[in-house]
């Protein structure tokens, strides 16, 4: 790999808004760390990136343990010799009434989608070069603003993301490595097909202000902008992908 060229992982990559920024990262130069629980689907993604130009490699680590996310990032290490970037996109999700909410929803949510992140960041932290810094994104999410029913174990997980990305942000920022979020709204992914159907999506067309659903490339792009150097005086924030619809009243 030359020597100025960007490595980075983004984990849970083998579909949805993670695949789509593997694809525009390697369509901007980065070599892309694929991951994936399923070696099958992160291979796909692989074999995308490369068929186009690109470089990447698969990643298939469990990266809801410390183990794991370590694991993946010792692979990029060892395929690039560097980290400079980090998009914890990963997440396990199950709505649930409070009446119904089960152990074992509360700690593989809590695992894959907030304890993982919290090793992810450290794990980078360890590795990335002390002079040329690098970039973390945390992918969060509208319902860390606003919930609804059956989500508190999500919402309540999404706004301790957008925490620790600013507590992140405090305490990394003197060594050059900036934490960022992104809080999209819901999303048309194959992860949310059976939590949508054609109704539900109406209403939230109409109650968006930009008159439409978001894409997974919409996602992406504002995580490849939080990963580039136009935000390199940006850390600590939160940048809500939603159409406008967090902001309207309704």
């Amino acid at each position: 790999m030359p020597a100025e060229q960007k490595s980075l992982l983004i984990t849970g990559a083998g579909h949805g808004i993670g695949r789509a920024t593997a694809l525009l990262a390697a369509s901007r130069g980065w070599t892309v760390g694929v991951n994936d629980l399923k070696d099958d689907f992160a291979a796909e993604v692989v074999a995308e990136i490369r068929a186009a130009g690109g470089q990447a490699f698969a990643v298939v680590q469990n990266v809801g343990t410390r183990e794991g996310i370590g694991a993946a990032i010792d692979t990029v290490m060892q395929e690039t010799g560097r980290l400079d970037g980090l998009v914890n996109n990963a997440a396990w999700v199950r709505y649930q009434a409070i009446p119904d909410i089960a152990p074992e929803t509360v700690d593989r949510m809590l695992n894959v989608g907030f304890t993982g992140i919290i090793w992810a960041i450290q794990a980078a932290a360890a590795v990335m070069d002390a002079e040329r810094g690098g970039a973390i994104v945390n992918v969060a999410s509208a319902a860390g603003f606003r919930s609804a029913p059956n989500s508190l174990v999500y919402s309540a997980i999404k706004s301790g993301v957008m925490g620790m990305t600013r507590a992140a942000a405090v305490e990394l920022g003197p060594k050059g490595i900036r934490v960022n979020a992104v809080a999209p709204s819901a999303i048309p992914t194959e992860g949310t097909a059976k939590h949508r159907n054609a109704e539900r999506d109406a209403k939230r067309i109409a109650q968006t202000p930009l008159g439409r659903l978001g894409t997974v490339e919409d996602i992406a792009r504002a995580i490849g902008y939080l990963l580039g150097e136009d935000s390199g005086f940006v850390t600590g924030q939160v940048l809500s992908t939603d159409g406008g619809i967090g902001i309207a009243i309704t």
